[in-house]
């Protein structure tokens, strides 16, 4: 598992909007600080939550210099109308390949809601250098970060 020290895997997506935009990590790595929020799936409560939490808090993460994005394996039509449902301002990644969640061994199956080869809740924070200064993986995919550790830990980075 990717964990604090490690370089942090890239990756190549969607950005979760209808206009299906390409998406590589490795393009916002070299600046700022940035913020990787895997998640099961758009539109389930704890996912909502954790989302609307750190849009709440993305000023404080702008303060850090920080760039946020939201994983998952939902469509980009999906992850388009949960943006706009939730008014989640920061980008969303749509990983229907799973590459993403490979990369950083957090594929769960969440069988009671029909979720197979999603990803595991997790949140890590990614340097100017492309290293990991934070990790943080659900023991259980409906628990959440500790929201003001997460903030430090953008600041630190």
């Amino acid at each position: 598992m990717v964990s604090q020290g490690d370089t942090a895997p890239t990756f190549t997506a969607t950005l979760g909007t209808s206009d299906h935009e390409p998406f590589n990590f490795e393009d916002h790595i070299g600046t700022d600080p940035v913020v990787l929020a895997f998640f099961p799936g758009a539109f389930t409560p704890p996912c909502t939550n954790e989302m609307v939490a750190l849009q709440e808090r993305i000023d404080e993460f702008g303060e850090g210099g920080a760039t946020v994005f939201g994983v998952s394996a939902d469509s980009p039509f999906s992850q388009g109308a949960f943006r706009e449902e939730h008014g989640i301002e920061f980008d969303l990644v749509s990983d229907m390949a799973g590459d993403a969640i490979r990369a950083y061994d957090l594929e769960i199956n969440i069988e009671p809601l029909g979720l197979y080869d999603v990803a595991n809740r997790a949140v890590f924070v990614v340097d100017e250098d492309g290293t990991i200064t934070y990790d943080w993986v659900a023991d259980d995919p409906t628990n959440e970060p500790d929201y003001d550790e997460l903030t430090e830990a953008v600041r630190a980075a």
